[in-house]
């Protein structure tokens, strides 16, 4: 059969509109309308949705929706940017993108099914209205299922995992000239490593231009995790860690004050592992506080804060780092999981109860007002009564400011997974409510206490709930909400708390300093 014979309808319309629209075109649509014939039929839907491209000189629309951890916030961002650079525009929504891509969790069960229910739905109502949509899966859980999401959702077209982020717009625009059909990209490829630096850490090529403003930015430091808790996938989704150099981050710390950004996150799977296998210790000082000095000395750059750390990873010089460097915020967010030893050596955690407890009150003595957070797992796989209530007495005793709570779920391909004593749901469930109940009254008291005081807050822009005041965070992670005007975005203010509501907290406009 010919070349004509094999092509669609709407097809054949591009070939002549080709000639009609000749190049120049759009960085980026010239790479779409070369004349390289496809592999592949463009469906009719698909086809003139590029005729429609082509007339307009524009590059299609991408929307993105992130799941999950900062870490793919980030991944996100870096992905739109590297999107933006080759041309295309950013959706505001899938009811108006010619692309959508959900970047997974797969920490959890509950995180994957929610992303798969949301792209069965986006493809029932999107495949009716505007059957050239592209449809894909990015991040961790398409690193873990692979194929077998499109298997599963035969209208899904591509399916990117963690170690190829750097690669999505080449495969993007691959489908939408026809010359791939269904794209399954998880295998890490050679010399990626560097690659992985340069596109996904950095995300660099988009002018700033061409995102909103920010106050705060996520800057990733790593890759990869080689801690492997036995209830994690995080080792099998990420790989193997992987740093950046002290002086990209810099660079890129620097690059975002220029934007406006006045605090920066940290982020990496353990951060506290920070380039152990690429840095040695210098003057006592770890790999992880060497960047952190670094970073403070950006001028403009007013808070620096990290996630997530790993409590074995907390040294005596990263504690002492929170009384010596006036940038880094008195936060630590520390996943203890369990109170029970016995659980915490089932899960690989590597320290003890007592080594928690310790790491806890000497970051109470360098930083009283320090505030600290925590990740719990209720019903791993063994645990007793016995076991449960040392981690309601480990919370009475800790006090944390916050807690992130989540029921134990299996994960392929983990040693918990094959543990025997997995527990019922309901046992799950009802352990679940009587630490939540305990921790959100411990953290209650907490915030109540801070009524009548002042103090420091960034503020980052309107609230969400209430978009017609504005919000901020105090140093110790906490966030406040209060009426102010749009000239205070980006301002260190102090700020009287008037009163404390579930986990936020309410200032007096009467009593802002600068007005």
């Amino acid at each position: 059969m010919n070349q004509i014979g094999r092509q669609s309808i709407g097809q054949q319309i591009v070939e002549i509109l080709r000639c009609l629209f000749p190049p120049p075109f759009p960085a980026g649509l010239a790479e779409l309308a070369s004349p390289r014939a496809p592999r592949f039929p463009l469906s009719n839907g698909r086809a003139l949705a590029y005729v429609s491209w082509l007339i307009s000189a524009t590059m299609p629309s991408v929307y993105i929706k992130t799941y999950g951890c900062q870490m793919n916030e980030r991944d996100s961002e870096a992905v739109a940017a590297q999107l933006v650079a080759k041309g295309y525009t950013l959706a505001g929504s899938e009811a108006t993108a010619d692309v959508v891509l959900l970047n997974t969790c797969s920490v959890r069960d509950a995180a994957e099914q929610k992303a798969l229910r949301k792209m069965e739905n986006v493809a029932a109502e999107l495949r009716r209205t505007r059957p050239g949509v592209v449809l894909g899966f990015l991040g961790c859980m398409a690193q873990s299922r692979g194929r077998e999401l499109i298997d599963r959702l035969p209208d899904v077209d591509l399916v990117v995992g963690t170690q190829k982020f750097h690669r999505t717009a080449e495969y993007l625009d691959d489908l939408l000239a026809g010359r791939r059909d269904k794209i399954v990209e998880v295998a890490e490829e050679d010399k990626s490593e560097a690659a992985i630096r340069e596109h996904l850490l950095y995300g660099q090529g988009a002018p700033s231009s061409k995102f909103k403003p920010q106050v705060t930015a996520f800057v990733s430091i790593m890759q990869g995790c080689n801690q492997y808790c036995t209830f994690c996938i995080v080792p099998f989704t990420r790989g193997e860690e992987r740093s950046r150099t002290i002086s990209d981050i810099v660079a890129e710390c620097r690059e975002l004050v220029t934007r406006g950004v006045k605090e920066v996150t940290l982020l990496g799977q353990i951060v506290t592992s920070y380039a152990k296998r690429e840095l040695p210790p210098k003057e006592g000082k770890s790999p992880f506080v060497q960047l952190l000095e670094a970073v403070h000395s950006v001028e403009g750059l007013e808070r620096i804060r990290f996630t997530s750390p790993h409590p074995k990873g907390y040294g005596d010089d990263l504690v002492e780092a929170y009384g010596r460097l006036p940038k880094l915020v008195e936060s630590a967010h520390l996943p203890v999981q369990s109170g029970s030893d016995r659980i915490l050596k089932l899960m690989h955690r590597g320290y003890s109860r007592e080594r928690y407890l310790g790491l806890v009150e000497k970051l109470r003595r360098t930083c009283p007002h320090i505030g600290v957070s925590t990740d719990f797992i209720v019903g791993f796989p063994g645990e007793t009564e016995e076991d449960f209530e040392q981690t309601l007495s480990l919370a009475r005793e800790v006090e944390f400011d916050q807690a992130f709570i989540f029921k134990y779920s299996i994960r392929r391909d983990t040693p918990a997974a094959q543990m025997p004593g997995q527990l019922p749901q309901a046992v799950k469930e009802e352990r679940n409510q009587r630490l939540l109940a305990l921790v959100n009254e411990i953290a209650a008291r907490k915030y109540q206490r801070l009524v009548g005081q002042t103090v420091e807050i960034l503020t980052e822009g309107p609230s969400k709930k209430n978009p017609a005041r504005l919000m901020g965070r105090t140093r110790c992670n906490k966030i406040v909400v209060f009426e102010g005007a749009e000239r205070h975005r980006g301002q260190l203010m102090r700020l009287r708390i008037t009163h404390a509501g579930s986990f936020t907290l309410h200032g007096d406009p009467a009593t802002l300093n600068g007005d």
